[in-house]
């Protein structure tokens, strides 16, 4: 029989053991600290009714999404954790208890073109507060706090979490008398680090029908820079123009003050007026993260204020506000950049047992033992020989091999061998026990990433 040649779809990440270790242990760190600020983790359906899926996705949703039929369903693969969230929360109203704060870690599915960065599949970390009726702003300056705190916590230090108002976009607009087009412009001008200005204006022009001189003043507009006190001051000077501008204005002022509160330097946040994010739902304040180093990656977490994404799914007011992390591409990229960390411990175990005995009755009591005291260990059970038992720790990583032989039996003590030293001791079980576990604290005190 012919075999088949194995392999991985494009745009799908397939990761060895070494790389996974890594890879969880930022979804260990992501866990710690959503848990830290009072999230609860749920988890949706990969697969639901397109119909819910598709109620309010807007923008390129309906182009990317994977779409299949099954027997008389119409089926697709969720595109983010937000519109599953919505349907969640509306199904699930009268149980819950608000304001509702949940994360989701998992994966999601867009059928887009995979290059660099970008996958069709790809795990998304969202964390979301849901409101019933009302929603306070605070909750909008501490989400992106949140994500300072985890991208720090990661080893990153080079980051910008950008801030904008889409109420001070679409007051704007109607300032211009624009705001019919106000949806296609603020898509147009969303792409504006992936195209540029002159693609944006041609765009805005031509295709959306603006006059040159409304293209102008726009691009003149999300142009503004400068400290966040120095753009807040400038967009003072349109105040009293619109009551819709004048209320994002005022949001967008009290997101930069608690954002401080919250601890998070200036130099990791900013107002951004070219921030609009494409999808339709968000409503208010929206963020992205952008690394400094390669902003030709774009978007590394980014999310916003809706308040009314549920308004397909019930009659009920369920304002909230939320962001996503594209976990998998902020992966890949950390990877293909050499930033991370080589020294982590990565081991499937801290621990390889190497019974010298051909009854391995003590082993298996030791290994218990060591396991019931946290120690991740391993029993090497194959006939093989000595050299190999080591070059398969070696190979792993296992920074630890304990030897178990007659005479360590008859002692009572076990050998315990540090593989990155060379030292080797006999000791009782217990003060085995307390060596490896000091060792491999020490080793896990590295971050995933070393940001050069």
């Amino acid at each position: 029989m012919e075999k088949l040649k194995p392999r991985t779809l494009s745009g799908f990440m397939e990761l060895l053991p070494a790389p996974q270790q890594k890879f969880e242990r930022m979804l260990e760190i992501l866990r710690k600290n959503f848990a830290l600020y009072g999230f609860a983790p749920i988890d949706t359906p990969i697969i639901e009714s397109a119909e819910i899926l598709l109620a309010k996705g807007g923008g390129e949703t309906e182009k990317q999404i994977y779409r299949f039929q099954k027997g008389d369903s119409d089926l697709a693969l969720r595109f983010d954790h937000t519109v599953p969230l919505a349907k969640y929360v509306a199904l699930h109203e009268n149980e819950l208890c608000f304001p509702f704060r949940r994360y989701a870690i998992g994966k999601v599915y867009r059928g887009e073109r995979a290059q660099r960065g970008r996958f069709r599949e790809f795990y998304q970390a969202d964390i979301d507060i849901i409101g019933d009726g009302k929603l306070s702003v605070v909750n909008e300056a501490e989400i992106p706090s949140i994500i300072y705190k985890v991208f720090s916590e990661f080893g990153l230090k080079r980051f910008c979490i950008s801030v904008n108002n889409r109420k001070i976009l679409n007051g704007f607009y109607a300032m211009l008398g624009l705001t019919e087009k106000s949806g296609d412009i603020m898509r147009t001008v969303d792409k504006l680090d992936k195209i540029g200005p002159d693609k944006v204006r041609v765009i805005l022009v031509e295709d959306i029908g603006l006059s040159e001189q409304d293209a102008d003043e726009i691009l003149r507009f999300i142009a503004i820079r400068g400290t966040n006190a120095e753009v807040l001051g400038r967009l003072e000077a349109y105040r009293g123009r619109d009551e819709a501008f004048d209320t994002g204005l005022d949001e967008l002022t009290t997101v930069t003050k608690y954002l401080a509160a919250f601890g998070v330097p200036e130099e990791n946040f900013a107002v951004d007026l070219t921030i609009a994010r494409g999808l339709d739902y968000y409503t208010g304040t929206v963020y992205e993260t952008r690394m400094l180093d390669h902003p030709e990656i774009g978007a590394i977490c980014a999310g916003g204020r809706y308040d009314n994404l549920a308004e397909y799914y019930s009659d009920r007011s369920l304002p909230g506000v939320g962001v996503a992390i594209g976990l998998t591409r902020l992966f890949y990229v950390l990877d293909e950049q050499g930033m991370l960390n080589p020294d982590l411990l990565t081991a499937p175990a801290d621990v390889l047992l190497l019974p010298m005995t051909d009854d391995f009755t003590a082993a298996v009591e030791l290994a218990t033992r060591f396991r019931n005291a946290g120690l991740r260990t391993q029993i090497y059970s194959e006939q093989k020989k000595f050299k190999a038992k080591m070059t398969y720790a070696d190979k792993l990583g296992i920074p630890y091999v304990v030897f178990l032989g007659e005479d360590e039996i008859a002692q009572g003590v076990c050998s315990v061998k540090d593989l990155r030293t060379g030292q080797q001791v006999s000791l009782k079980p217990d003060e085995a026990v307390e060596l490896i576990r000091k060792g491999i604290s020490e080793l896990n005190k590295g971050s995933v990433i070393l940001e050069k």
